[in-house]
């Protein structure tokens, strides 16, 4: 069987600068992949560049066998490709069930008009299985603004995860959590191969990525330089020198 992501030779410049250097990378359905590497390694790049919001100048991205290379974002994300960014952008002035709500149904012009002419309610499935799924069902009717750091976090995972993607990006969700809540977080992560949607994660968090990750890739000046379990990447040498450094030993 051929992985969901398979990545070849991608390159990416910005002027003379290489931001991806020929890069090969894999993953596996079903799994909880991360990729690490020291600031100005790449990492986002890859990403942005995975979901169309960057061109790159060689290389493939093929996604569950089809050829994506050249598709624009939303093509991608309709695919189930689907990404979260840093700030977490939830709509404070509706509840969390109503932020799930919005992100399961993108409105098109056709169905603007007619929920405006004959309003109708929508399907909730996905948004109360999302809620269950992320322990999020106690908090369903608060606001954003009364909920605690870690869980707008958890809230802007579950606005990403109620379209059912098959491979969710995520870049740095645990940034801004204390060690409790990235743990919470983690726990959550873990379950979702299981619910169908594998995972791609890049973070500068170790307990995370050492924790949750089957597979770790490792990035350093648009190189891959390290792939495999969390263990081997750990005491790779040159992982260590790039990265990690004592906290590889």
């Amino acid at each position: 069987m051929s992985p969901l992501l398979e990545v070849r030779e991608l390159s990416v410049r910005h002027g003379g600068l290489v931001a991806l250097d020929r890069v090969d990378l894999e993953v596996e359905s079903g799994h909880i992949v991360g990729l690490i590497g020291p600031n100005g390694a790449g990492k986002t790049t890859f990403i942005d560049t995975l979901t169309g919001y960057t061109a790159p100048v060689g290389g493939q991205i093929r996604f569950d066998g089809v050829d994506i290379t050249g598709a624009r974002p939303h093509r991608r994300s309709q695919a189930g490709l689907v990404r979260t960014f840093q700030p977490l952008e939830l709509f404070d002035d509706l509840s969390v069930r109503d932020n799930l709500l919005v992100a399961a149904h993108t409105p098109t012009v056709w169905s603007t008009i007619t929920d405006a002419l004959w309003p109708k309610s929508h399907d909730t499935t996905d948004t109360h299985r999302v809620l269950e799924l992320l322990d999020l069902l106690p908090l369903a009717d608060r606001l954003p603004v009364e909920l605690s750091n870690g869980e707008r976090h958890m809230v802007a995972l579950g606005r990403a995860l109620v379209s059912s993607p098959r491979l969710l990006l995520l870049d740095e969700p645990v940034a801004g959590l204390d060690p409790s809540e990235t743990a919470g977080l983690a726990d959550r992560l873990r379950r979702l191969p299981e619910a169908g949607t594998t995972v791609l994660v890049v973070d500068h968090d170790m307990s995370l990525i050492m924790g949750v990750c089957d597979v770790v890739h490792v990035l350093d000046f648009g190189r891959l330089i390290a792939s495999g379990a969390p263990d081997a990447v750990r005491a790779d040498p040159e992982v260590i020198a790039a990265y990690l450094g004592d906290q590889g030993r």
